[in-house]
């Protein structure tokens, strides 16, 4: 039996998805254990290039369970949508579960997460940059007791009640604090829940039960997380953070799979930074100029919004602390090939605060206002897209790798030069 876990080190966004559809080829179980479809995997194969937003990367994989657990926020419509795409893609669909302990997002909760972001640009605060697809306000109601499951479409004489006091409680908001006319009602929600619904029912299982077998069968189970260390709830650059944990210590809470240690955490990073989204972001190229050519080569829009991510020299003392609150065994890093061409490549190895040296990641209070001290690395002009062993890489290449291994202080076992899944150098087989 092992059990990995593949986590996103930095702000998301890192290639998780080529990652876990790379990692998958031999995987029993994939499991989504976090988030919503606020954010999406990139998966590059031989069956075409994939958006995934809910379903898990190992969905290629047709001898592989897709699991999506206890912790993730589920829009039926999205499911239902993202299901037939891959169906019509010629994509083996039968192999999704859910849990009946996820939760699901209703319009209103898009609705409501898209009015708090223009309450707070039209009273001249700072928006959280949220994507507006109801994750925050979904997640509150989890929190508040308000949520409804998805096993609770089994019962629908239950379900109706329940959907019945959350629809009139959402009115009552919309109106009292938002100031807007409920365009939904009971009615319609209902309609909604049963036309999305009705047809992931097969689909609903105990995960609990599901995974425990698996791991009793001596499975190869490999969880999935949404977005990176620094967008976590808790341990992320709050309050421009995501709305659940996404951390690898919560895979067993959130895949609902207990008393098993992870076999490994794989920690995936870009071999330069990027952020979607507001919040401090301390190596930040701010010229355009150069910005721009970079995100126009390693094509940086965010997978669910299309909005152009920030792009920014590699952050060493993000990633160690990215690495420490994640429990990283051993590291993917990402892109590599997308740096070809640049004369040379700076790496920030700590910030500054007040004239003063940082050698841990801050708070947010104090990250605003910290400044990168970077060390130059030259670059390489070859083009590395064919490599597929770390010692043919141009000796540039290969000290810029070993650099940042030795400043994160953790293995890089992987180093993804192109998009699609063979383009990948596994260290430990060179």
């Amino acid at each position: 039996m092992s059990i990995e876990i593949v986590v996103g080190i930095n702000w998301g966004d890192e290639g998780k998805g080529r990652m876990v559809d790379y990692l998958a080829q031999d995987a029993d179980y994939v499991v989504r254990y976090q988030g919503g479809n606020n954010a999406g995997h990139t998966v590059v194969n031989e069956q075409g290039v994939f958006k995934l937003h809910l379903i898990p990367s190992g969905i290629f994989n047709p001898n592989t369970t897709n699991v999506l657990g206890p912790g993730t926020v589920i829009d039926l419509a999205a499911l239902d949508q993202e299901i037939r795409d891959l169906s019509e893609s010629g994509i083996d669909t039968s192999n999704i579960k859910v849990s009946d302990r996820a939760t699901i997002c209703f319009p209103f909760h898009a609705m409501e997460d898209t009015w708090e972001e223009e309450r707070l640009s039209d009273n001249g605060q700072t928006p959280y940059g949220s994507t507006r697809r109801g994750i925050a306000p979904v997640y509150g109601d989890r929190v508040i007791k308000k949520g409804i499951q998805l096993g609770e479409l089994c019962f629908p004489d239950y379900l109706r009640t329940r959907v019945e006091k959350l629809v009139a409680w959402k009115r009552q908001v919309a109106r009292d604090l938002y100031k807007q006319e409920p365009p939904f009602t009971f009615e319609a929600i209902w309609q909604w829940l049963n036309t999305y619904g009705n047809p992931i029912k097969d689909r609903i299982c105990d995960t609990t039960v599901l995974l425990e077998q698996a791991a009793q069968e001596n499975k190869k189970i490999l969880c999935e997380a949404q977005l990176g260390a620094l967008r976590d709830v808790q341990y992320g650059i709050y309050p421009y953070t995501t709305s659940s944990c996404s951390l690898s210590a919560f895979a067993s809470i959130g895949s609902g799979l207990f008393g098993y240690a992870p076999t490994s955490v794989i920690g995936v990073m870009k071999a330069f930074s990027t952020c979607v989204g507001e919040g401090p972001f301390v190596t930040e190229i701010l010229d355009q100029a150069q910005a721009g050519a970079l995100r126009e080569t390693a094509h940086e829009y965010g997978a669910a919004t299309g909005r152009p991510r920030r792009i920014g020299h590699f952050d060493a003392l993000a990633s160690t602390y990215g690495v420490q609150v994640q429990a990283v065994t051993e590291v993917a890093i990402t892109k590599l090939d997308t740096l070809t061409g640049r004369d040379t490549l700076l790496i920030c190895t700590h910030y500054e605060y007040q004239g003063k040296p940082v050698y841990r990641f801050p708070i947010t209070a104090m990250l605003e206002h910290c400044r990168p001290v970077y060390k130059a690395m030259p670059g390489w002009q070859e083009d590395i897209s064919n490599v597929r062993h770390f010692q043919n890489l141009p000796p540039a290449a290969q000290a810029y790798v070993l650099e940042i291994e030795h400043l994160i202080g953790r293995p890089i076992r992987y180093v993804s030069v192109g998009a699609r899944r063979e383009a990948l150098i596994d260290r430990s087989k060179t």
